[in-house]
């Protein structure tokens, strides 16, 4: 087996093919529905199970989705684009082809551009088009079966086919990017990002070629990868396999292959076809997509703030952390809760700390959407202000907030009637610190020796004194004041 250091002499080139189920519930040529779950072959009709004399019609809400991710994409779209008939046999295609889009996609010539650790990164997008799903064989004993159920209930499933340029050059980079764009198309209403359903899926085509060289290496693609480990973990596999063959003067061939969790490998399941071998020719039973100018404009202004400018603008105008930015933005409805909670607030850093923090923590504990958090933005941000401007510690805070959850009750009325107020009178703190320091010689003496670590020892004897009500900054002032000077008052 190649060594790590053998296959860097070789430099990966990785490009992506993400095939994306549109949101709709119609399929893209029949009114069939195309909810997941149902009842195998109880959502069909003649078009879409391929029966002699059926006409496909083409569904306007694909055509706008699709419009909407190829403009989230930065590509252009064509003001007109035609459907193509693909040719090959498979049990699940009862057609015996698929209807695609081949030689005038939908859209083309885009990028996704987004920040990294290590810097910008830009990955171009050749073309986004339009086609719909196969159905499903169900293998009753594995693949080795004797016996394959069809299922053509995804049948006719409308899918946008997302094709990049061999732009990344790692598999943690390629499972980031498809990570990245299935965020963009969730955002912008257009897949539901369930990886588990097979509504969003992904095939790897990956070459090497030895690094400093520009010419590309032979193709291997890798199919059907539905998640963004198996995606890195058959990319790795991948690249060493094919490193192999290089190093032992063999060649590489140009095929297909499947990617086998268990075993931690790919499998040779069949040739790589070219596009002549899929016959393509224009579907004559439907006309091109003409789109106007007017209807591109209109769909370009549905189009939400897309989470990497969000999470730009937190940083530019919030002065967030990058990884806070990032886990706020990424969620439109998240993105409006916190942005809310900072209006009453009036302090977007204390305010991403709660939403991060606590609200992230019902959110996992109940099992909810953040739409159905019981403690609204507005009563969370006059709770933030009230640990903010120091009316109660953070600790209270906390109990507040539990108090707040499920009762409907104000942060102040709670704060109020319970006298959970914070202890800030200096004075009355004096006393109390005086005391502490005189119950805890060791403790003091030990601080006073130049053990630091002793004084929060300390802080927290006059924290529970107060049921830690006690302005935390303050009696750390305080203790360091009376230790330093015993006589101090």
């Amino acid at each position: 087996m190649t060594s790590e250091s053998e296959a860097s002499r070789f430099e990966p080139v990785i490009g992506l093919e993400i095939h994306a189920h549109l949101l709709t519930e119609s399929k893209i040529f029949c009114g069939c529905r195309t909810s997941f779950g149902a009842e195998p072959n109880t959502h069909v009709c003649p078009v879409c199970l391929g029966l002699p004399g059926a006409l496909p019609v083409l569904n306007r809400r694909v055509v706008e989705l699709a419009m909407r991710a190829g403009l989230a994409l930065g590509c252009t779209i064509q003001g007109r684009s035609i459907f193509a008939r693909k040719n090959y046999f498979y049990p699940d295609l009862p057609k015996g082809y698929q209807i695609s889009q081949y030689e005038l996609p939908l859209a083309t010539e885009g990028a996704l551009s987004y920040e990294t650790d290590e810097g910008p990164r830009t990955v171009r997008i050749t073309r986004v088009h339009l086609e719909e799903d196969a159905g499903k064989s169900l293998h009753a004993d594995g693949a080795q079966s004797r016996y394959t159920a069809l299922d053509y209930n995804r049948s006719g499933v409308p899918l946008i086919e997302i094709v990049t340029e061999p732009d990344l050059r790692e598999p943690a980079a390629a499972a980031d990017f498809f990570a990245r764009l299935r965020v963009v198309l969730m955002a912008i209403g257009v897949n539901d990002g369930n990886m588990e359903e097979g509504s969003l899926r992904c095939d790897a085509n990956v070459s090497l070629r030895p690094r400093g060289e520009t010419a590309l290496g032979v193709k291997v693609e890798v199919k059907n990868l539905n998640s963004f480990r198996f995606l890195q973990r058959a990319l790795e596999h991948e690249i060493v396999r094919q490193a192999d063959r290089l190093e032992d003067g063999d060649t590489v061939v140009q095929e297909t292959r499947l990617w086998d969790e268990a075993r931690g490998r790919t499998e040779s399941m069949r040739s790589k076809e070219e596009a002549h071998d899929y016959r393509y020719f224009p579907e004559p039973d439907l006309p091109p997509i003409d789109v106007s100018d007017e209807w591109t404009a209109d769909v370009r202004a549905s189009l939400p703030e897309l989470p990497e400018a969000r999470k730009q603008r937190y940083l530019r105008e919030l002065d967030l952390r990058s990884s806070e930015a990032g886990q706020l933005a990424e969620q439109a409805d998240l993105a409006r809760f916190f942005e809310d909670t900072v209006e009453v607030a009036g302090n977007a850093k204390a305010a991403a700390h709660w939403v991060m923090g606590e609200v992230a923590r019902r959110l996992n504990a109940d099992g909810v959407g953040i739409d159905e958090v019981e403690v609204r933005p507005d009563a969370l941000g006059r709770l933030v202000k009230l640990v903010d401007t120091g009316v109660i510690s953070s600790s209270t805070g906390k109990t507040v907030f539990e108090k707040m959850y499920g009762s409907g009750r104000e942060a102040q009325e709670i704060v109020e009637q319970e006298n959970l107020a914070q202890v800030g009178d200096r004075d009355e703190l004096q006393s109390l610190v005086a005391r502490v320091i005189s119950e805890q010689p060791d403790a003091a003496a030990r601080v006073r020796g130049g053990h630091e670590g002793t004084l929060g020892f300390l802080v927290g004897q006059v924290m529970k004194a107060t049921r830690g009500r006690a302005n935390p900054k303050l009696v750390n002032e305080l203790l360091r004041e009376q230790l330093r000077d015993p006589d101090a008052t």
